[in-house]
């Protein structure tokens, strides 16, 4: 999609290629951190709490809001400027953040915060066999799509069953599919900044791309295994 090898010489899609990949982790930390404040900022609003957790209605239409906002910024990349991109990106961040603030009421702080180390350990390991693997992972991409569909199908109904069972199977499956997801898609940034940009306006969406990419990747990764190691208050 952001391939443009063909028209820049080989020196500058070198170049690209270095210079690429920090600035989609660079955006991705970027989104994580405006996650939390808008997560403690909620959290210390009571009024804010209240408005948000005691409404179902505010909380699925915000759920829904994050969903078609990720939605609109992957199908209109091509069409959209690289600073609308940005501003989608970190509207859906801040989004992600108050919504976020619930796994504070849930879960003790002490096995959030453990729970975040492990999930950054293990997303920072896995991240980097993506990257440093001469293993083509392109195969890998249908079957993990296929298992996210699989989860989310299984969390849909779920929600009727209110199963145990079926909660822990989504969560131990959520994790090898999300630490398979972070592998397969670091690989794939990694090519798209090899292949090089025609210009700096295309490096950037591809870099807030990728970062979206990333930052579902560890989100979700993070989530799987707190619903498996967290303690509830």
């Amino acid at each position: 999609m952001f391939n443009q090898r063909q028209s820049i010489p080989a020196t500058a899609a070198i170049s690209s290629a270095s210079s690429f990949l920090p600035k989609v982790y660079g955006w991705m930390t970027a989104g994580l951190a405006l996650t939390a404040l808008a997560a403690m900022l909620t959290l210390s609003s009571q009024g804010l709490l209240n408005l948000i957790f005691g409404n179902k209605l505010i909380f699925y239409a915000l759920i829904l809001g994050q969903l078609g906002l990720v939605i609109a910024l992957s199908a209109a990349i091509n069409k959209i400027s690289a600073t609308t991109a940005t501003l989608m990106f970190l509207l859906y961040s801040a989004l992600n953040g108050v919504t976020f603030a619930s796994i504070f009421l849930i879960y003790t702080s002490s096995s959030i915060a453990s729970t975040f180390l492990v999930a950054s350990g293990t997303f920072g390991a896995v991240s980097l066999y993506g990257y440093v693997t001469k293993r083509d992972l392109t195969g890998w991409g249908s079957f993990l799509f296929m298992g996210l569909i699989g989860i989310i199908i299984a969390s849909l109904v779920n929600i009727f069953l209110q199963s145990e069972m079926i909660n822990w199977a989504i969560s131990y499956i959520g994790v090898f599919v999300f630490v398979g997801l972070t592998a397969y898609d670091t690989q794939k940034i990694k090519q798209i900044g090899a292949a090089g940009f025609g210009d700096a306006e295309s490096q950037k969406k591809a870099a807030i791309i990728g970062a979206l990419r990333l930052y579902l990747d560890f989100i979700n990764l993070f989530l799987m295994l707190l619903r498996i190691m967290g303690n509830r208050r």
